[in-house]
C-alpha cells in the first residue's frame, strides 16, 4: 500500500506598506527556490492605501499581484489593527497556513502575528530585533509585541540580537541574515534613472543643473507632520536650507494631507524648493543616489543612504536603525531647525559621512532568510506524525 505524499507547506506573507514591499520581493524569489517549494501565498492588507503608489512599486520590484487583499485602508492604530486582525483571522481559517511571515513594524505587522500566534499558526519575522527605545513610537510597540510572538526571528544587525536576548526570546529563535531592502537596492540600482531625468518626467527639467548638488527631503512620520508647529519648524527649516542649495520634497500622502488641513501648503513656495508628488522605487533610487545629503524622518532611508555611501540627517530624536550611525552614513539631527542646519553647513563644507556598508548588507540576506525557513520546515516535516 502506497502513502500518499504529504502536501507542500504553505506560508503567507504578508505586506502592507510600501517598505514591505521592497523586503518581501527578495524573500519571495528566494522562498521559491527551495526544495521542496512552499506554497507562497502573497496577502497585502491594503494598510497604505495609496493605489497608484502600491502599483508603481509592485511593477519595479517585480512582484505579482497580491493573492490576496484585504482592503483594510486608513484608520486610527487601533481601529485598523482590529480592523486587519479581524479580515486576517477569516484568511488564517481559510488557508490553514504552516507558518505566516511578516516583515517590519507596521501595525498589520502586529495584528497578523497576533492573529496567527492565537490559532498556533508560527511567526516568521524579517527585520526582527530593531529598537528605538522609544515607547512613544506605535513602531516601537509593533517590534516589540511581534518579536514575543515569533518563531523565527530575522535580524538585519548583530546589535539587534542583543535587543532579543536582553527580553528573553532564545537564542536559537534568533538568526542574523543582514539586510534585504539592500537586497533590492543592489538588484535595481543600475536601472535607476539620472536626477535631471526623474526631474523632466515631473515637468522639473532645468531646475537642478547636471552635476549640480542638491538636498532630498522625505517627512511622514506622525511626530513630524501630525503636529503643526512642528512641522511648520521643519518646512521653514527646509525653506532656509533652499537658498543655501536647491531641495527635492517628494510628498507624501499623509504630508500633504496635513498641510492642506493646517493651512501650510504656502510655506512649499520657495523659488529653489521642488516638490515632487509620491516617486516610484527607482525614481527616489535615483535621487538618493545623486544627492549631496538626505533629510529624512524614514528608517528605511537611513539604510539606503548607507548603503549608497550617502550622507543622512535623521530628522528625528533617536532611530532603531543604530548601525546607520555607529557604521554608516547617518546622523541624528533632531528637530532643532538651527541645529539641523548646522549640520546642512557641515556636510556642505566638509563633505559629511560617507560611513562603510554594514556587515551582511550584500544583497544576499534573503537567501540565507530561505535557507533558513528551508531547514525549518524540514525539521517540522520530520517531526509530523
Amino acid at each position: 500500500m502506497s502513502i500518499a505524499p504529504s502536501p507542500p507547506p504553505r506560508l503567507l506573507c504578508v505586506v502592507a506598506a510600501r517598505p514591505n514591499l521592497m523586503k518581501m520581493a527578495p524573500v519571495l524569489a528566494a522562498l521559491r527556490q527551495l526544495e521542496p517549494a512552499p506554497v507562497l501565498t502573497l496577502v497585502h492588507t491594503g494598510q497604505h492605501y495609496d493605489a497608484a503608489m502600491n502599483a508603481q512599486f509592485f511593477s519595479a520590484l517585480d512582484l505579482p499581484p497580491p493573492d490576496i487583499a484585504l482592503d483594510v485602508g486608513s484608520a486610527n492604530h487601533a481601529v485598523q489593527t482590529a480592523e486587519v486582525m479581524r479580515r486576517f483571522d477569516a484568511v488564517l481559517e481559510q488557508q490553514a497556513p504552516t507558518a505566516t511571515l511578516v516583515v517590519g513594524d507596521v501595525n498589520s505587522t502586529l495584528a497578523c502575528a497576533l492573529v496567527a500566534a492565537k490559532r498556533n499558526v508560527p511567526v516568521l519575522h524579517v527585520e526582527a530585533g530593531l529598537r528605538s527605545f522609544d515607547r512613544a513610537m506605535p513602531e516601537e510597540i509593533n517590534r516589540v509585541l511581534t518579536d514575543q510572538l515569533s518563531e523565527l526571528l530575522f535580524t538585519t544587525e548583530a546589535g539587534a540580537a542583543d535587543n532579543l536576548l536582553r527580553e528573553g526570546i532564545p537564542s536559537a529563535r534568533i538568526h542574523f541574515v543582514g539586510n534585504v531592502m539592500i537586497d533590492t537596492l543592489l538588484r535595481l540600482l543600475p536601472g535607476a534613472p539620472a536626477p535631471e531625468q526623474v526631474l523632466a518626467s515631473h515637468n522639473l527639467a532645468g531646475f537642478i543643473a547636471r552635476g549640480a548638488p542638491y538636498a532630498l527631503l522625505t517627512l511622514h512620520r506622525a511626530g513630524n507632520v501630525d503636529d503643526p508647529q512642528r512641522l511648520r519648524a521643519l518646512l521653514e527649516m527646509a525653506g532656509r536650507l533652499s537658498a543655501r542649495l536647491p531641495v527635492l520634497f517628494p510628498l507624501h500622502p499623509r504630508t500633504r494631507a496635513r498641510l492642506e488641513q493646517f493651512g501650510m501648503s504656502g510655506l512649499l513656495d520657495q523659488p529653489h524648493l521642488a516638490c515632487l508628488p509620491p516617486l516610484g522605487y527607482l525614481d527616489m533610487l535615483g535621487l538618493m543616489r545623486g544627492a549631496r545629503m538626505v533629510l529624512t524622518d524614514s528608517g528605511g532611508v537611513q539604510e539606503e543612504t548607507t548603503a549608497l555611501g550617502v550622507p543622512c540627517l535623521t530628522l528625528r530624536d533617536n532611530t532603531e536603525r543604530p548601525i546607520t550611525i555607529s557604521e554608516g552614513s547617518n546622523a541624528l539631527a533632531g528637530r532643532d531647525p538651527a541645529v539641523i542646519l548646522a549640520l546642512c553647513d557641515d556636510i556642505l563644507q566638509y563633505g559629511g559621512k560617507a560611513g562603510r556598508v554594514p556587515r551582511l548588507w550584500d544583497g544576499h540576506a534573503a537567501p540565507r532568510i530561505a535557507a533558513v525557513v528551508g531547514q525549518w520546515l524540514a525539521q517540522r516535516r520530520e517531526r509530523a506524525p
